[in-house]
């Protein structure tokens, strides 16, 4: 079936590097980009937590850059509701119809809530969106109190960024270590003690029971009846992919949804997907992943625009997960997945400057690099050939 009509559902980077891609394919038919928000050209995700959020920069250089020859038919302020993959036809909240030859599903991932936090009380703040840190930035513009719940990567930077500013901060974790889910609790003992070295109440395996005040929030309320003082409250325990309105079509929806090497949605010929919501067999670790790194969007969004365009071309996706963030004075970056802590393979914690290694089974699956760009590069190349721990620690300089 030729193509001239490809929906985009999702304005941000994986939806608009995806739009690219398809022309850089030899794509010259209609490119119909449905977004909820009404920015146009988007803004990067990872400076909102950091750039953003302490003022450094303002709105315009956050924003992505378009190819000129992009030409979208944009539809703003709006979301995809549903699907009906065997009519080719996309609804959207305002009840229009798009029918399409081709759809890239980009919506990527919402912030997680608590059912005990209402996140409409003043003072309560998520960290997704522009408006959203642009808010949060206003907010800590006095001396308050702030606590944040969950320390993960988004929770460890707005808790350094705050910090920075000379405010008083709270870590509430549920787990024992902060960025356990991806450092490990040896390594996420090395990230908490830093936050406390830099003057956060770090309070790791609390949980939250919600949040109270007088027309406001005041305080947060824990589970086992003590509470902490609170001005704002920032809630980051986490996303979900946005997949909600792809039931119904038979798909798995799964922590995403199920695409196959080649980023084809399984289940659908004429529909990929890219970014936070796509899940794919990634061969190079053979498992089965979802991803929310800013470098796995932009690398998919090519992969899935070739699908998309040459089905009888396939191209399948492999990749080491990047991860990055900046935390007071250390450059954190992290190349591959999750394993076992294996040691420290250069440098020290001591000196905030070091390579620590993950394995599973003796193979290296991981690497953190601290304050070592030049080695993580060095790491990353270690993963695509899969090598035993013990070879690259003989090998060390």
């Amino acid at each position: 079936m030729p193509m001239n009509r490809i929906v985009v559902a999702g304005v941000s980077l994986a939806g608009l590097r995806t739009a690219e891609a398809l022309r850089l394919e030899g794509f010259t038919g209609e490119i119909v980009m449905v977004g909820e928000e009404q920015l146009f050209p988007p803004y990067d995700r990872p400076p909102l937590s950091k750039e953003i959020l302490k003022g450094l920069w303002q709105e315009d250089r956050g924003r992505l850059k378009v190819a000129e020859n992009l030409d979208p038919t944009l539809i703003l302020g709006h979301r995809v509701t549903a699907l009906r993959a065997s009519d080719n036809e996309v609804e959207l909240d305002d009840g229009t119809v798009l029918t399409y030859d081709g759809l890239v599903i980009a919506t990527g991932a919402s912030p997680k809530m608590m059912g005990s936090i209402d996140t409409s009380i003043p003072g309560v703040h998520v960290l997704r969106t522009f408006p959203e840190a642009v808010a949060l930035r206003e907010a800590i513009g006095g001396s308050p109190k702030v606590v944040i719940i969950g320390a993960g990567w988004i929770g460890c930077e707005v808790a350094a960024t705050c910090r920075d500013r000379g405010l008083d901060v709270t870590i509430l974790e549920y787990f024992p270590q902060p960025l356990e889910r991806t450092l490990g609790p040896i390594m996420g003992a090395w990230a908490g003690a830093m936050h406390r070295a830099h003057g956060v109440d770090l309070r790791c395996g609390v949980s939250v029971s919600g949040v109270s005040g007088e027309g406001r929030v005041e305080r947060v309320d824990l589970a086992d009846g003590t509470s902490v003082a609170a001005d704002i409250v920032v809630l980051a325990i986490g996303v979900f992919p946005e997949t909600k309105w792809l039931e119904g079509n038979g798909f798995d929806l799964e922590n995403g949804v199920l695409c196959d090497e080649t980023l084809q949605v399984v289940g659908a010929s004429n529909i990929v997907a890219a970014g936070d919501v796509c899940r794919w067999p990634n061969k190079m670790f053979n498992r089965t992943m979802r991803v929310e790194h800013w470098s796995n969007a932009v690398e998919q969004a090519a992969v899935a625009a070739h699908t998309l365009i040459h089905p009888d071309e396939p191209k399948g996706y492999s990749a080491v997960p990047y991860v990055w963030s900046d935390q007071y004075d250390a450059k954190i970056q992290y190349v591959g997945t999750g394993g076992e802590y294996h040691s420290i393979l250069e440098g020290s914690t001591e000196e905030n400057k070091f390579v620590a290694a993950y394995a599973t089974d003796g193979v290296l699956v991981g690497a953190l690099c601290v304050n070592s760009p030049a080695r993580m590069i060095k790491y990353k190349r270690f993963l695509t050939t899969a090598p035993q721990m013990d070879l690259i620690e003989e090998n060390l300089p």
